[in-house]
């Protein structure tokens, strides 16, 4: 496999029409011929396919006739294209050259320009130019102070310089040089001292255990070559490195953390394995107490020095809702019976933690569907809740990432199942209030399931780095988004901030509205005061008027706010007794398993002994026959015994010779 190209070198389009020209082709047929001669008959049809695709778009001639098979080979590796994007089919065409011949580019005669970002993806809405019923991208060309830049532009393609991210809010993709890490999700990303960590993973339905780096400082990959722990230490045990995916990777002092995870042949309990970035070695985590069964797809958030591991899917494929606490001091297990109505089973879900206290859990998906609710969970109280949102609640998804910065709690990417989720929300988790931050056009890597996410600083700012992830394909493109911590990130509906915490949303929303707007309304009644002392009669009459309509505004938001609380109150109610319903529906519905289960093992019981039973009878069955033959005998013999009996009874010879009477013989 040919590496990624270094961080200098043209943008494209340029890089492009550099390899184009390299090869040979300016669109003509004698170019054609050139290209055949330099590569294989196939090679030649597929660059030749892309050159056209990626200059003129996709194919709308008529087919050749069939006395030329060269036309019509040629006619067919081109409409094989369908509707590629012109991008796509130049990034692919300079692929294939740099595959088949590696030093193209430092052998090209071309002027190398100033380096550039492979693209960006953001909202722009661009619409593609059509030239004779044919799409082809608009490019854009613009200059700068500083000289010219050449940048090319389509629906989600922008070229920049790669030592920088120019803009807030957008995804951007940086140019990366070294060996990229084989395409993968389900994979685990943690990021120590400016280096994003890429560990295991999914690729073709073959589990990974390779490492990998990126300098998140020059945006440089390389393979970390790892070994295992042969003498044990106190803390740990030597370490059997086995393939998985669907764990987590926590850093947590200056190593990582791989817990769970899915296997080939999976063990009995969780393991959690420990990487030494200093001694690249690998090793075990010897802990105490009853770890929880093996799984993946769960969430660990590490709060303070704790683990805390919800749910998951077992290697049985049974989905879980268990809660487990591993205390990384003593390194002893907990397992949590935490009060209220828990989420339902779910795996690749996402978690976070605010405030040191309260455990956020979102989304995820069982079996059959996917879900966009969200759970919290008092730390302090060990108690669940379903708070309430505002702003549009996200749409239903799985295998989506999420990082924190400050309160707000970043979301990107995942599934429904039917397609990936384009767009990136954030919670403000003091408020919870939901908002888009930016969304992603067509099949991207960011539109993926099992993609990676984390946090780190680039030139003093934070950004959100985006690793892999599948959506029809395996992904291993690195996305930057440097979020602009702006407050004009708010939701749609909401029309007033709400500043109360997560458990004021617990004990009462609506009134935590009603007393904002008040403060907002006394607020803006006391800027009319002092526009009273500073101004004249005038302003005191205006500002008075002013005064009656906010009093009537307010009014009506008392009025609106009150049917707002009898409303919530009974959807409270009605909810508070679907669950208290839900409850007994459950503990029936266990009760009768319960029951189910002990009248199967009775029936099991019950047939044993019906069977044992019939062997009996069988048996005594045999034993009568037996009996009855062996009283046949028995009489036959004592039948005999009696005629004897009376011949010795009858004198014999002596009594005929005396001439005694004789009893007949056959007498019985």
């Amino acid at each position: 496999m040919a590496l990624a190209r270094a961080s200098s070198g043209l943008a494209y389009p340029g890089r492009f029409y550099a390899a184009a020209s390299y090869v040979g082709l300016d669109g003509s047929d004698s170019s054609a011929k050139q290209v055949s001669s330099k590569f294989s008959n196939d090679t030649a049809l597929l660059l030749y396919a892309l050159y056209q695709q990626a200059t003129v778009g996709p194919c709308s001639v008529p087919k050749p006739s069939t006395w030329n098979p060269v036309e019509q080979s040629k006619w067919k590796s081109w409409q094989g294209l369908g509707t590629m994007s012109s991008i796509e089919a130049m990034r692919l065409f300079v692929k294939i050259l740099e595959e088949e011949d590696p030093g193209w580019y430092s052998r090209a005669s071309n002027s190398v320009m100033e380096p550039a970002l492979d693209y960006q993806i953001n909202n722009t809405k661009d619409e593609p130019v059509v030239e004779n019923e044919t799409s082809c991208v608009e490019t854009k060309t613009i200059s700068t102070e500083n000289g010219p830049l050449a940048e090319t532009q389509d629906k989600d393609v922008v070229s920049e310089h790669p030592n920088t991210v120019p803009v807030y809010d957008q995804w951007t993709a940086p140019q990366t040089s070294g060996q990229r890490p084989k395409a993968r999700y389900e994979h685990g990303a943690a990021v120590i001292q400016d280096k994003m960590y890429i560990y295991g993973g999914n690729h073709n339905g073959r589990y990974l255990s390779d490492l990998h780096a990126l300098d998140l400082k020059n945006w440089t990959w390389s393979r970390v070559e790892t070994k295992v722990a042969t003498e044990p230490l106190e803390s740990s045990s030597p370490a059997t490195l086995t393939p998985c995916a669907g764990h987590s990777l926590i850093s947590w002092d200056s190593k990582l953390l791989s817990i769970g995870g899915h296997t080939k042949d999976p063990s009995e309990s969780i393991q959690v394995k420990v990487f030494d970035p200093e001694t690249s070695t690998w090793s075990t985590l010897k802990t105490y107490g009853k770890p929880p069964i093996s799984r993946g797809g769960q969430s660990v958030t590490l709060v303070g020095k704790s683990l805390v591991i919800f749910g998951g899917q077992e290697a049985k494929r049974s989905l879980l809702n268990d809660l487990h606490i591993l205390d990384l001091e003593t390194m002893t297990w907990d397992e949590i019976d935490a009060v209220g109505v828990p989420p339902s089973p779910r795996s690749d879900h996402v978690a976070a933690v605010h405030a040191e206290r309260y455990l956020l859990i979102f989304g995820g998906g069982s079996h059959a569907t996917c879900f966009n609710d969200l759970h919290v969970l008092d730390l302090q109280t060990m108690e669940w809740s379903r708070p309430s949102q505002q702003g549009e609640t996200p749409t239903p998804r799985a295998g989506h990432a999420g990082v924190t910065i400050g309160e707000s709690w970043f979301i990107v990417g995942g599934g429904d199942n039917k397609s990936g989720v384009s767009d990136t929300v954030v919670l403000n988790m003091s408020t919870l209030a939901w908002s888009t931050v930016t969304s992603v056009q067509g099949r991207v890597p960011l539109a993926s399931e099992g993609l990676s996410l984390v946090v780190s600083s680039y030139n003093g700012e934070d950004v959100l780095v985006a690793f892999g992830g599948y959506n029809g394909r395996y992904n291993n493109e690195v996305n930057v988004l440097k979020p602009s911590h702006k407050s004009t990130l708010q939701s749609k509906s909401m029309e007033a901030p709400v500043r109360d915490s997560v458990s004021a949303v617990h004990n009462g929303t609506t009134r935590d509205i009603e007393s904002e707007i008040e403060a907002s309304q006394e607020g803006r009644v006391r800027e009319i005061v002092m526009d009273n002392v500073n101004h004249g009669s005038k302003v005191q009459a205006n500002n008075g008027d002013t005064l009656e309509t906010l009093k009537t505004e307010k009014e009506e938001l008392e009025a609106s706010l009150n049917k707002e609380k009898l409303q919530s109150l009974q959807l409270k109610q009605e909810l508070a007794e679907a669950e208290s319903r839900n409850t007994d529906l459950y503990k029936e519905l266990q009760s009768v398993r319960g029951q189910l289960a002990a009248e199967q093992s009775r029936c099991f019981k019950l047939e044993v002994e019906v069977a044992e039973l019939r062997q009996k009878l069988q048996t005594m069955e045999t034993l009568q026959k037996e009996l009855e033959i062996m009283q046949r005998q028995k009489a036959a013999s004592e039948q005999a015994a009696a005629i004897n009996a009376r011949r010795q009874s009858s004198g014999g010879v002596w009594g005929w010779l005396s001439g005694g009477p004789q009893e007949m013989v056959d007498s019985p």
